[in-house]
């Protein structure tokens, strides 16, 4: 059911109940007099009572259910006023809910260690996660169910402000049983023969491809999987190489088998791991102590779990 009333009105209504008259309000509060007199009659045609009775020497009087109505008026607005100390509150302290969004493959590396890190130095902040594709993360910002997103620079609407953290450049995942393995790096001419696995995300899969679309070359795609820990399993199986950003410190896939790394020879653009957040006029005491404990985690120190080639 609709509200059929607003604060303002009772704000008026409760001055001119304290002040006894219309004219003595409106210096009160400096609110023009046709004004609270209009707000008065919203009131009280919205509702079917009258408040006042308006006795032209001694000015407004409130009626008995006008009195009823005007404490019940006050102790709401008493409790607007509370909750507006309580968001200016969490506006200046590091406190309260925060919701981050992760891209899918770096939420198993980066995610866990910084909410986990972030809540023992902040003990009243309550911190939600939620992974997603970076179609499905920049849908969320729009929403406002998430606060911040950990992802890349791709593909950034011009209403997203997107900081930079770190550079990942592509690299090579293989079995240890591939021709290539045991190399420390390898080139993309040689690889476009191979077959490849291709990790099917929005933004990543074109990210990949465009690697060889620059090099004027095509890759032989033999298997293509939404899943990195799938990914990870087809190439230890030997179903092909795959390329990658996210370079996680355990070597094996899920069910054990070895995996090895190469370095992707040539100059090709990395992709940034930073924060995304929507243009606003002003962000929170907890988003901003969560975004400095993101700079000093991963710019500073690297990226928790990521393995050096």
């Amino acid at each position: 059911m609709p509200l059929r009333f607003t604060l303002r009105q009772l704000e008026y209504f409760v001055a001119a109940g304290k002040a006894g008259s219309i004219a003595a309000a409106s210096q009160r509060i400096n609110v023009s007099s046709p004004s609270i007199s209009t707000a008065i009659a919203q009131l009280e045609a919205q509702f079917g009572i009258q408040l006042f009775v308006r006795q032209h020497a001694q000015g407004l009087a409130l009626t008995p259910g006008g009195r009823r109505f005007f404490h019940e008026a006050k102790l709401l607005l008493d409790a607007a006023e509370a909750l507006h100390d309580l968001a200016g509150d969490i506006a200046d302290q590091a406190r309260g809910p925060i919701n981050v969004g992760c891209f899918v493959t770096l939420a198993p590396l980066v995610m866990t260690a910084l909410r986990r890190d972030f809540e023992l130095s902040h003990p009243e902040a309550r911190v939600g996660q939620v992974e997603g594709s970076q179609e499905e993360l920049l849908d969320m910002l729009r929403r406002a169910e998430i606060d911040l997103a950990i992802t890349y620079d791709l593909e950034l609407p011009r209403e997203v402000i997107f900081e930079p953290l770190a550079r990942l450049p592509p690299c090579v995942m293989l079995a240890p049983g591939h021709r290539f393995a045991g190399r420390a790096g390898v080139s993309l001419e040689e690889l476009a023969g191979e077959p490849m696995v291709l990790l099917d995300l929005p933004l990543s899969r074109e990210y990949f491809l465009s690697l060889f679309q620059t090099a004027g070359l095509r890759p032989r795609i033999a298997e293509r999987t939404r899943d990195l820990a799938v990914l990870r399993s087809l190439v230890a199986s030997g179903y092909g190489y795959a390329l990658i950003n996210v370079r996680a410190r355990n070597s094996m896939a899920s069910d054990g088998s070895p995996l090895g790394l190469l370095r992707l020879e040539g100059d090709f653009r990395p992709m940034t791991i930073g924060l995304a957040t929507m243009r606003a006029d002003r962000i929170t005491r907890i988003v901003a102590a969560f975004q400095a404990h993101c700079r000093e985690r991963i710019s500073a120190a690297g990226i928790p779990g990521m393995a050096e080639l």
